[in-house]
C-alpha cells in the first residue's frame, strides 16, 4: 500500500487530540480500504516514530486520534504541526486471548455465557487489557476481576455490568 505524507495542526476534541486527514488521502484510502464507513485500519509515522491506529469519523469529519504512545505528551502539544505518514493497513490486528484468561473462563460456565454475551468490542476491550499486562501478579489479579465482573461482582475497565 502507498504511504501518504502531510503535515497537520494538532487539534482536541474533548480530551482526544487528532489531526483531520487531508481529502484527496481520505479519499485513496477509501479506495484501498474498499470503504469510506466504519472504522478503517491504518498505519504510519508521527514525527518518524511508527504507528498503528484507526481512522474514525466524528462530527462529520475523519480524525486520525493521536495518543501519548503514538507522540509523547500528546496532549500538550495542542496546536504544535506534526508530520505524518499514512497507509491502509490491512493486517491482521486480532488479539488472542491470553491462556490464563481461557483457563479461568472454563473454569466458570456462567462467566463463560456471559463473556460470550458480550459485544465484540467489549470483548476485545477485556483480551486487550488482559494480554497487555507485564506481570503475571497483575494479569491473575485482573483476570479475577473480569471473571467477577462477568458475574455481576464488581467493575472491570471502568465499568459494571448490567
Amino acid at each position: 500500500m502507498k504511504s501518504h505524507s502531510f503535515q497537520a495542526s494538532l487539534e482536541i476534541i474533548g480530551i482526544n487530540p487528532y489531526v483531520q486527514v487531508p481529502e484527496v488521502i481520505l479519499a485513496e484510502i477509501f479506495t484501498q480500504a474498499g470503504k469510506n464507513k466504519s472504522h478503517i485500519p491504518v498505519a504510519g509515522t508521527v514525527n518518524g516514530l511508527p504507528y498503528q491506529q484507526t481512522l474514525l469519523k466524528y462530527s462529520g469529519f475523519w480524525r486520525l486520534y493521536i495518543n501519548t504512545k503514538m507522540l509523547k505528551d500528546s496532549p500538550k502539544l495542542i496546536g504544535e504541526t506534526i508530520k505524518v505518514t499514512i497507509k491502509f493497513d490491512p493486517s491482521d490486528r486480532t488479539i488472542k486471548p491470553h491462556p490464563e484468561l481461557l483457563k479461568a473462563l472454563k473454569k466458570s460456565p456462567e462467566a463463560k455465557s456471559k463473556f460470550d454475551l458480550l459485544s465484540p468490542s467489549m470483548q476485545k476491550e477485556i483480551i486487550r487489557y488482559i494480554s497487555g499486562l507485564k506481570t503475571e501478579e497483575s494479569r491473575n489479579r485482573n483476570i479475577d476481576k473480569a471473571i467477577n465482573f462477568l458475574l455481576g461482582k464488581g467493575a472491570f475497565i471502568g465499568r459494571k455490568m448490567l
